[in-house]
């Protein structure tokens, strides 16, 4: 944030100054060139400040529309002002990049085109002639920020897919667990019926165990039924829990860096099947994250432990030393992976974060409130 009001600082301060450095070094055979190319100048270096108040749309067509109406006044009236005009040229590149990076689709259509043909227009306006590297500084500029916008767009494309596929397998995994559930149920009805006896009361009760068994195969289908759609073209893994934790664990220190797990004691009791199963899914993909970027990691500590009256906190932490920008790299290579595992805990009502530790290594910190938000 700091570097950022910095640069808006000098920003706000050289591109005036190259502006009023060129029209005072200049003799200009009338006022109204001075005037026109002066103020015309400001006026774009203003709309090129990123102002919070003013959305960059509003600021680029008033940028694009007032330098192009200067240029066509200009011209018409036959007034070469012996200028390039750099500084409303670089105020103009300043607003090009941003529209066609960030701002929706039509508005990109409408402003693009109309802020790089007035960029290229400024030094035909001022010396009659065109400038051969602000044609090359606009095509640059323009090719940069549609590259990367097409590039966001895959990423969230991406994004979108990680997130379905987590929700997916949430689904399959929750499936799995209740079924188990309702098919007890449904047994233990059967088991009623048969032992209900032959009174009146007997009876209802049958007739009642009946109804549960009914009502409770009739679950079970459909939840197979939705179940086996979600499932249509995945590969399906058997859910795993807290005793899988421990064997991903002692399986990754067999090959890999010394990895230790820490479970608090009693923290079982606040662990369900269901979040036992995402507390594997986060851990084994932080694993995964560990062997691959983890560079000259000696110490994987995983622990599982209480957190308030009902929470739980899952914390997976290495001591891996980080060559230069490697954490740069690690974010966007592992940004899939912190994705899914965050979707995950989303659902559950928790939140997850990873990041660079200050003392060095990385962490993957993940905190479940518990209670009854999981499983509301």
């Amino acid at each position: 944030m700091v570097r950022k009001r910095i640069a808006i600082g000098l920003l706000a301060v050289l591109l005036p100054a190259l502006v009023v450095a060129e029209y005072l070094r200049v003799d200009y055979e009338s006022a109204t060139e001075r005037t026109t190319g002066l103020v015309t100048g400001l006026l774009v270096c203003l709309c090129a400040l990123p102002v919070r108040r003013v959305r960059l749309e509003v600021r680029a067509a008033t940028a694009a529309l007032v330098s192009l109406g200067a240029t066509v006044v200009l011209l018409l009236a036959g007034l070469p002002l012996r200028n390039w005009g750099v500084g409303e040229s670089i105020a103009l590149l300043f607003l090009l990049w941003p529209v066609l990076r960030r701002s929706d689709v039509r508005t990109a259509v409408r402003l693009g085109p109309l802020l790089a043909v007035a960029a290229v227009a400024v030094p035909p306006r001022d010396l009659h002639a065109l400038n051969l590297l602000e044609m090359a500084a606009t095509a640059g500029v323009a090719a940069n920020a549609l590259s990367l916008r097409v590039h966001d767009g895959r990423r969230a494309t991406d994004l979108a897919a990680v997130r379905a596929d987590e929700r997916r397998d949430l689904a399959r995994e929750l499936h799995d667990l209740v079924a188990h559930h309702v098919a007890g149920i449904v047994v233990m009805a059967q088991a009623g019926h048969w032992t209900a006896g032959t009174s009146e009361a007997g009876e209802r009760a049958a007739e009642a165990f009946t109804r549960i068994a009914a009502e409770g195969d009739e679950a079970l289908a459909a939840m197979h039924r939705l179940v086996g759609m979600l499932r249509e073209g995945t590969q399906l893994e058997p859910v795993a829990g807290m005793e899988q934790v421990r064997e991903l664990v002692d399986a990754f220190s067999r090959t890999g860096p010394r990895a230790v797990l820490e479970v608090e004691p009693g923290v079982g009791e606040r662990v369900d099947e269901l979040l036992a199963v995402t507390v594997h899914r986060i851990v084994r993909e932080s694993l995964t994250n560990v062997r691959k970027h983890a560079v000259g990691a000696t110490e994987v500590r995983v622990s599982v432990r209480a957190e308030g009256p009902t929470g739980v906190r899952v914390t997976v932490r290495d001591d891996g030393r980080s060559a230069p920008h490697s954490d740069d790299r690690r974010r966007r290579r592992d940004g899939f992976g912190v994705v899914g595992m965050t979707e995950r805990a989303d659902v559950l009502g928790g939140r997850l974060t990873a990041g660079p530790m200050p003392e060095g290594g990385w962490q993957v910190d993940a905190l479940f409130p518990g209670g009854e938000t999981w499983r509301s």
